[in-house]
């Protein structure tokens, strides 16, 4: 841990140094000249003023109803469009798979991986995501960096995080020849260590999965008891539990025992699709990993042919578990299980997921919901962020067009704002593009 440490320090202390002790004064400033979007479905609020204060929204209104503060800094994003920063529910920020990729990484050292986490978190905000949940990663780096961005010491989203994924012997994401946990009582020691760690979820692969050779990725794989445990020893603590699931016996299982999400979900039936329904399970349908879309994105780090050939075969299934989970109402959160800026069909991975969610089904508003207000409820933190009002965090995001009309619009982003500071700003009256 000492070298993740020191390597976020590499990261971050050009950018301190410039920093004075003392906490600088709020900053207010005033988006101007755009439309804010509704995302309840009503009407939008044209030529709006939007106040932010410090890093919270202070006041939202029309130009006719909110006075400027002399002052205070004007943006102006006339004929844009507003929406919350946008989210993603399902991040690897030190992503590495079989092939090429993972050839490149293997002697990685733990400062080298604390870099590149480091790296990936400020691509993220030029995505205008600025809120993702970690759903597994190595070394605790995420959490690491989450304390960085929180003191001020590194640039990137608010982070949520799982810490390390939990495992078994032969199932998703272990290793031949390697023992990894089995039986409820190392998977419960386990989580507790995750969770005393900062995470605030904790991960668990209850069914086989595309990147791992053996166990089917339909099977249910881990135990009804080693389930149980983990699930309830999280509860316990206050935090949720993530089940990456490609199984209808697995998740059924899981259901039982109160897991909090449900994450892919390639092969799952009506049946099961409506017990997450009633009981308020969410799906991070991660939908990108499995169709065409991602393919030049697998070519380009040189993904094995046993791994194409477990990705195309759960394909179809994936995306008619999609389409039904929307008719069933499920609960949806957007994520990608790649990192949310990957170049994927012209675009980003999220904004092409989120466009997935509407050729599956969903209409726009119901795709900018999965990205935004929908996954802060899942998160527990709705009253803080995931919708533009007075007193939430100011997580702007900017667009050209109208993303209730043309969910496409995500694809043009011009403004990213984090907490009351811009990130990036490619607004055509602002003079210079560029991001703090």
């Amino acid at each position: 841990m000492k070298k993740l440490w020191i390597a976020l320090i590499l990261v971050v202390a050009p950018w301190a140094a410039t920093q004075t002790q003392e906490t600088a004064p709020a900053r207010m400033s005033a988006i101007v000249g755009a439309t804010v979007v509704n995302l309840e479905g009503g009407a939008p609020l044209r030529d709006a003023v939007v106040l932010v204060d410090g890093e919270r929204i202070a006041a939202i209104g029309s130009a006719d109803d909110i006075v400027v503060p002399a002052g205070a800094e004007v943006i102006d994003a006339d004929g844009t469009w507003l929406i919350p920063g946008l989210m993603n529910m399902h991040v690897h920020l030190g992503l590495k798979l079989p092939g090429k990729m993972a050839a490149e990484l293997a002697n990685e050292t733990e400062g080298e991986l604390a870099l590149r986490v480091a790296a990936n978190a400020r691509g993220v905000l030029q995505a205008g995501v600025t809120t993702i949940r970690l759903t597994g990663q190595r070394g605790h780096t995420d959490l690491a960096l989450k304390k960085a961005i929180a003191k001020g010491q590194a640039i990137g989203p608010h982070i949520h995080s799982a810490g390390e994924g939990l495992g078994i012997t032969g199932g998703h994401g272990s290793r031949k020849g390697r023992t990894f946990y089995d039986g409820p009582y190392e998977l419960m020691k386990a989580a507790r260590r995750e969770i005393s760690a900062g995470a605030s979820w904790v991960k668990i692969a209850i069914s086989g999965g595309i990147a791992t050779q053996g166990g089917g990725i339909g099977e249910a794989l881990m135990t009804p008891e080693e389930i149980e445990a983990v699930i309830d020893a999280a509860h316990r603590f206050g935090a949720r539990v993530a089940a990456h699931s490609g199984s209808t016996a697995a998740t059924n299982t899981a259901i039982d025992a109160g897991i909090d999400s449900i994450e892919h979900g390639y092969i799952l039936d009506r049946k099961v699709l409506a017990r997450m329904k009633k009981n308020g399970t969410w799906l991070v349908p991660t939908i990108l990993v499995s169709q065409p879309a991602t393919q030049p994105f697998f070519e380009r780090i040189g993904s094995p042919e046993w791994y194409l050939k477990r990705r195309d075969s759960v394909g179809k299934q994936h995306w008619r578990s999609l389409q039904m989970a929307i008719e069933e109402g499920v609960n949806i959160a957007l994520g990608t299980d790649q990192l949310p800026q990957e170049p994927n069909d012209g675009t980003t991975a999220t904004a092409r997921e989120a466009r997935y969610y509407v050729e599956a089904g969903m209409t726009p508003l119901q795709a900018l919901r999965s990205a935004t207000i929908a996954p802060a409820t899942m998160l527990g933190v709705d009253n803080e962020t995931g919708s533009l009002e007075p007193g939430k965090l100011a997580d702007i995001v900017a667009v050209t067009r109208d993303p209730v009309k043309d969910i496409s619009a995500l694809d043009e982003i011009l403004l990213v704002m984090k907490a009351g500071e811009i990130y990036r700003n490619d607004l055509p009256n602002q003079g210079r593009p560029g991001s703090n």
